[in-house]
This record gives structure tokens, sequence and C-alpha cells, in this order.
């Protein structure tokens, strides 16, 4: 194998990999160093990809088993096997990563199995299998490493009865009793995943509010439909201790407000309590690549470290920890390096909880628009008003657009509702082009279609919904 490239990835997740492909599809040889074995990443292996496969079997399982009747489709005996569950969302990782590779062959991206690391601007060693070494020379460097499981102080991981989401992918029965520690996106994904499949799922949050980051009401409502599913919550608590014992674990924690002192005792404990930039062993120090004071690599504008050739994207910089968020660095990387204008819009980076309902939101919230002094607008339309959602029985929920008071721009959009996943592209899009309230509304929207409901809530940003 040659040593010379023009650009060597280290880290084959969303952003490495695309970053690869896309500075391949532009002339520039590239290779891809990755220490994990399979490409993809966490959110591949063991993170995105095979909780939503849960996540979509789940929802069939608890709807055939609590819904279906009352529709008038009858079914008797539901079982489940969760041997075939998890080995169905098994072999869905591996056809994807296999994909992966075979993308890597077809754009002639060069791919080495190992870990990467950079003794100098230019040099970089890769330490396979087997005391392997490879030396390799480069014109540019990125960054891909990722993020791993942040854990609280004193609480350790056993992947048995105390662990990560990695953990609680591959449960080999449903737990009788699941604590989440955390209310984030992750935690209160998996908790509806083991919930619908049976578990009683308490969550425990340190703040008053679940899901920090998004749009207050949309939380708040959001808390109060997984609340009406069954899960429990645990606001304003602090963790003191969690300890295995034996086949269960426990559970100690304190009512912030009260400082009254509470034990719980559970089969499973998925402590959820964020991510941490992966940058262990890459040598940032010693080549002076400068990294902030929560451990991410600093870069400016053009993704650029403190050393000039040397970029860094995805996780292990500032931002939101989202596949997507670092597959666009990625490609903007590598067009920027091709003398080409690199592209990423933070302003439009939107953010899916992928339970069900979803929760999907793109832009400002609120919160933030008060805090800046902003002057905005607000429309909101209930799915309880919309009929598609109306015959599928799934009216949980709202739109709800924020748009400047002068302007009429659209600032953000907050949805909790059904299939409002792949309805906030939409709106990330019109965004993206500077559209107003009244732009979207008089956009022509199927009929029935769930997207209504936006068109429905531009219109209300005017106080003029047709059907609310």
């Amino acid at each position: 194998m040659e040593d010379n490239f023009d650009l060597v990835v280290i880290g084959g997740g969303p952003g490495g990999y695309v970053c690869a492909i896309r500075a391949a599809q532009l002339g520039l040889k590239t290779v891809c160093v990755e220490s994990r074995g399979t490409l993809g990443g966490t959110c591949l292996n063991v993170g995105c990809i095979p909780s939503k496969s849960l996540l979509n079997l789940s929802e069939n399982f608890h709807k055939a088993k609590k819904n279906f009747n009352h529709q008038g489709i009858e079914i008797d005996g539901i079982k489940l096997n969760i041997t075939k569950m998890m080995s169905n969302k098994n072999k869905s990782i591996q056809v994807l990563t296999k994909g992966v590779e075979f993308l890597f062959k077809k754009n002639k991206v060069t791919y080495l199995k190992g870990k990467g690391v950079i003794f100098s601007k230019n040099d970089i060693v890769v330490y396979g299998s087997n005391n392997s070494r490879t030396n390799i020379k480069a014109k540019n460097i990125v960054i891909a490493t990722g993020s791993e499981v942040a854990s609280l102080p004193g609480i350790e991981i056993n992947e048995k009865n105390i662990v990560s989401s990695t953990g609680a992918l591959s449960f080999s029965k449903v737990p009788n009793k699941l604590a989440v520690i955390g209310g984030g996106y992750i935690g209160l994904e998996m908790g509806s995943v083991w919930s619908r499949l049976g578990s009683d799922v308490t969550v425990i949050e340190y703040l008053d509010f679940i899901t920090p980051g998004m749009d207050r009401e949309v939380s708040n409502e959001f808390q109060k439909i997984l609340t009406k599913q069954g899960i429990k919550f645990k606001m304003g608590s602090k963790v003191n201790t969690v300890d295995s014992k034996g086949d269960f674990a426990e559970i100690c924690y304190t009512d912030i407000k009260n400082s009254k002192e509470e034990t719980i005792q559970v089969d499973k404990v998925l402590v959820s309590v964020g991510r941490k930039p992966y940058t262990e062993g890459l040598n940032l120090l010693k080549v002076g690549v400068k990294l902030d004071n929560k451990g991410r690599i600093k870069v400016n504008n053009k993704l650029q470290t403190s050393v000039e050739n040397i970029y860094a994207i995805g996780d292990v910089i500032k931002g939101p920890m989202l596949a997507h968020k670092a597959e666009e660095e990625g490609i903007a990387v590598a067009e920027i390096l091709a003398g080409q204008a690199g592209h990423v819009n933070y302003d439009v980076i939107p953010g899916v909880v992928y339970t069900s309902p979803e929760v999907a939101t793109v832009g400002k919230t609120e919160e933030e628009l008060k805090n800046k002094n902003q002057s905005y607008k607000v429309g909101k339309f209930p799915f309880l008003a919309n009929s598609r959602a109306k015959v599928n029985n799934e009216t949980d929920g709202f739109v709800k657009i924020l748009a400047d008071s002068k302007t009429d721009k659209v600032l953000g959009v907050h949805i909790i509702g059904p299939h409002c996943g792949d309805m906030i592209g939409e709106m990330a899009l019109a965004m993206e082009f500077g559209a107003s309230a009244e732009d979207i509304a008089r956009t022509c929207h199927a009929h029935p279609t769930h997207t209504e409901a936006i068109k429905e809530a531009a219109l209300a940003v005017d106080k003029r919904p047709i059907h609310f």
C-alpha cells in the first residue's frame, strides 16, 4: 500500500466515513482509519440505528397487544420473542456496516482497521491487530473519533445490571423494573422501548424538566404524554449512589427540594447522562492541537484546529452530538480541502426524539428568543384537529412555529406528534432558505396528511388557522 495520502480521516463514524467518501469523490487520495473493526461508529453499531430498530419493533408489539383490538383488528396470543427481536436488530446493523464498506470500495477510499495516532502534522501511525504498524503520511488530517459514554462520579457501569445505552440495546430479557438516570433523548428512547415491552420504568432526572435545551412547552407536553404511557418520573432528584447487588441494583437519590433521601431497587439501571468527546491516545497535545475546558477540540469556522492542516468534526468539537451534524461537517471539510466553499448552518440542525409520539425541533426555542429579547410571534396547531392523525388515533401533540414579529421569518419550529421526525425536514429546508411563516402558509400541502398541521400552524402565526 502506498503510504502518501491527501487526506487521512481518523474515525469511521457518520462524520468520518462521509468525509472520506466526499473527499474521494472530489479527487483527493483518501484513507479512513477505524479502530472498532466495523464502520459506522457508535451511531450505526451501538447507537441511533439499533435503537431505532428496537423502537419500531417495540411500538409494533405494543400496538398489537394494546391497541389493535380496539380498532377492529382482533389478535390473540401475542407473544414477545426477545431473541428474535435482537437478531433482527443485529442483522440490520451487519447489512448497513457492510454497505459502508462497499461505498468505500466504490469511491476508492482506502480503509485501515486499527488505532490511528498522530505523531506530527503529516505523520500518522496505525496500530492494528497482532501488533502490526502502518506508517502514513498525509497532507491533511481530519479527526472524527466521536464520543464515549459519560457517567456520574462513583458510578461504575458494568454492562450487566448497571448499563450504558450499549447494554440497554442488548438485554436478553425484559427487566421487571428499569431505572433510567437522565431525562435526555437517549434515556427516554430506551426507557420507551422497555416500557412498551413490559418493564416498569422510572426516570430519575436532576432538573425539574426533561430534554434540556428543548422548547419548554414541548418538553412539558412530552413528559405528560410519557407519564400517561406509564413511565414514572422522579424530577429534581440527585443520584447519590448506584450499587450492584447481585441480580439487582440499588439507587440512592435525594429530592433536591426537601432534601429527602430515597432508595429504590431495580433489575437494571440505565445511566444516560450524556456523552463526552473521545480523544484518548491521539497524541493531540504533543502535536499542538488545543482543547477547550470540556475536553473538546477547538476549531475555527473552517473546522481547522490550532494546527493548520489538522481538522476536527462531529462529537469531538462543540455543538450537538448528532450524526447528521457530523456528516454536514465532514462534507464541509472535504469541500474546503478541495478548494470549494464548505457550508454548515448551525442554526438549522434538526433534533429528533424517536419515541411515540416523536418530538422534533429545529432553530430557536421560545426561551432562547426571550433571553435575547427578540420580538416574535407564535403559531400552534394541535394534531387533535388534523384529520389524518384523528383517523389513525394519533392525536397527541402539536406543531409550534416561532416567527419574527417584524419580518415574519421563521426562527424555530417544534413538533411533538406522529411522524414529526420526517416532517421537520420541510421546516429545516424552509429555514435554510429564509422562509417566512406566510411562505409556508401559502404552500399547498397534500390532504389528508400530518403535514397539514404545519400549514395550519403557519396560518396560526397570524391568527388565521382554518381547522382550529
